[in-house]
Formats: structure tokens, C-alpha cells, sequence
């Protein structure tokens, strides 16, 4: 398969379509993004690369990063993190606080807000603010080979200065005593996991240990587990696109998980994986372009899971 020829494809399909969508201009950190940006990253199991466009320059990785933390977590706690948290598919938008209320305190799934701030808070749990961004920081060099990746201060502090609703999340999850550690550590950990800042191709490598059986590109070297690997990439198809995971499913058929910052990372398992970044999203607050470039992959290399 003549993947950068793909690639071609891909990029003249979504050419009409760069800029479409909205900038998540209520992070102002990330209401300066360029619209029209376009990059597109394929790492695949055998560890060839293949990029487009702004595939090198870094972006906000936001709740991408769910990904990444709820594989730690679930190395920390194993299966006791679903206590916690649940498995399902939450139907409603990523920071709504309605099902909360509820289910008393217990988030739907780990790529939600709620979730992934429970997810934080498991991984704080005995350990300072510092250390727990360290460990983060540590695993995302680790799994990409890649030690300049960093953690964007500006980002983190525009999400600190209006992450109201978040706020509100947790708070509301500590008055049901399913935050553990004090609301104000659990949050500063959750605001600056989502400002991560990778490249397509860093993601695209992050990545690759779940299309790869749970193991780094190229080596032995297992990150996780196959069935570990197996079932965080079902939770991404099932829940990793908010109130549209349906309709990703429908659309991509590869399990992939979405961030406000323009980016998503999907899964191909056995081939690769994939990253791709275009800032301006749509209503439920999925890159467009994005979207409809993982779409057009999908449907040129025959990768949905669907057949």
C-alpha cells in the first residue's frame, strides 16, 4: 500500500474544506490558533512514517491526552479504576455535569471531563501536583522516543483562569467523596495534562503501542498489555468523540480519541496509528476537517475495524 500516495489523496479530498469550524476561542490560549492549519501523520507498526502538512509543529493535544493518562492509571490501579469511573458512552456533551447528578458523582466514561479529572486524581493520590506532571511528561517521552515534548505553561494557565465548569465538576465529584485529594491539586494536574503540546508525528508515535498489541513500534518492549490495549481502543470508539462517537464510528470505523485543541488520535489495529490537526472544530467539539480526513483514510486504505 503506496501510503504517502494516500496521503496525496487525503490531502486533496479536505483541500476545499481547511479552516471550516470553529477555534476553541473560549481557551483564550487557543483562540490565537491559525484556522487554517492541516497536518496528518501515519506511524505504522513496523515504525515507517509518513506526514502532509503542519504534521511537525506542535499543538494542544487537550483531551487527547485522556488517552495517555488512563493508561497510567489503569497501570497504577488496574481494574479498581472502574469503580470510579464508568465504561459507557455519555450521549451529552464533554463538560455537562447533568448525568453526574444522576449517577451520584460516578463520570459516565474516562474521556469525559468528569472522567478524566477522577483519572487525574488517581494518579495524584500520594503524590505532589509536580511529581504527577513528571511521571505524565516522563510516559509521553517514553512512548514517542521523543524528549522534547513539553507541557505549554500559557495553555495551562488560560484553562486555570477559566475552567470554571471544570471546577465545578470536580467540586461537585469531591462533595460525593469521588475526588480524593484536595479539588484545587486535582484540577492543576488535569489543566496541564490537557496542554500537552505535540506534533502530529509525536502523537501518531505516542500512540502506535495501541495498534501494536500493547507494545512500543520496532520492539518487545510492551507498554501495556494486549487485552489492556484491546480495551482502551474500544473505549475510544465508543466514547472518545463526546456526544459524536456514533457518528465517528459510522463515519471512520477506527477507534479515536479527539481534543478541543484540533486534534485526534485514531487507531488502526495491526497497521498503525494516526494523527491528525486542524484546529477549527465542529458543534460537539471535534476538529471538521479533521474528522473528514481521518474519514476519506479510512475509506482509501479499507482500515475500519468494520471491514
Amino acid at each position: 500500500m503506496n501510503l504517502e500516495a494516500i496521503l496525496d489523496g487525503v490531502r486533496a479530498d479536505v483541500s476545499g474544506h481547511i479552516g471550516e469550524g470553529k477555534v476553541a476561542d473560549y481557551i483564550p490560549a487557543l483562540a490565537k490558533v491559525d484556522p487554517s492549519k492541516f497536518g496528518m501523520a501515519i506511524v505504522t507498526v513496523d515504525g515507517d512514517a509518513f506526514t502532509i502538512g503542519d504534521a511537525a509543529e506542535p499543538f494542544s493535544i487537550q483531551s487527547v491526552s485522556k488517552v495517555f493518562t488512563l493508561t497510567l492509571a489503569l497501570g497504577r490501579v488496574g481494574e479498581g479504576l472502574w469503580k470510579r469511573v464508568g465504561r459507557e458512552p455519555s450521549g451529552t456533551p464533554f463538560n455537562s455535569i447533568v448525568q453526574l447528578e444522576q449517577e451520584h458523582g460516578i463520570p459516565r466514561n474516562p474521556f469525559i471531563n468528569a472522567g478524566a479529572i477522577v483519572v487525574a486524581d488517581t494518579l495524584l493520590s500520594g503524590h505532589e501536583p509536580r511529581e504527577t506532571l513528571g511521571e505524565v511528561l516522563s510516559f509521553m517521552r517514553h512512548i514517542s522516543g521523543d524528549e522534547g515534548i513539553v507541557i505549554d505553561r500559557e495553555v495551562a494557565r488560560s484553562e486555570q483562569q477559566t475552567g470554571f465548569r471544570n471546577a465545578a465538576l470536580a467540586n461537585y465529584m469531591f462533595s460525593f467523596s469521588n475526588i480524593h485529594n484536595p479539588v484545587e491539586k486535582t484540577l492543576g494536574v488535569y489543566f496541564h495534562q490537557c496542554a500537552l503540546s505535540l506534533s502530529c508525528i509525536q502523537l501518531a508515535k505516542a500512540g502506535l503501542f495501541l495498534a501494536n498489541n500493547g507494545k512500543l513500534g520496532g520492539s518487545n518492549h510492551s507498554v501495556v498489555s494486549a487485552e489492556r490495549a484491546r480495551r482502551i481502543n474500544a473505549l475510544m470508539l465508543t466514547c472518545g468523540h463526546y456526544d459524536a462517537s456514533g457518528d465517528f464510528a459510522f463515519r471512520v470505523g477506527l477507534p479515536g480519541k479527539s481534543g478541543v485543541g484540533g486534534g485526534i488520535l485514531a487507531i488502526a489495529p495491526g497497521r498503525a496509528a494516526i494523527a491528525v490537526w486542524s484546529p477549527g472544530l465542529n458543534a460537539n467539539g471535534n476538529s471538521a476537517t479533521g474528522t473528514r480526513a481521518l474519514e476519506s483514510l479510512a475509506r482509501r486504505t479499507g482500515w475500519s475495524i468494520f471491514g
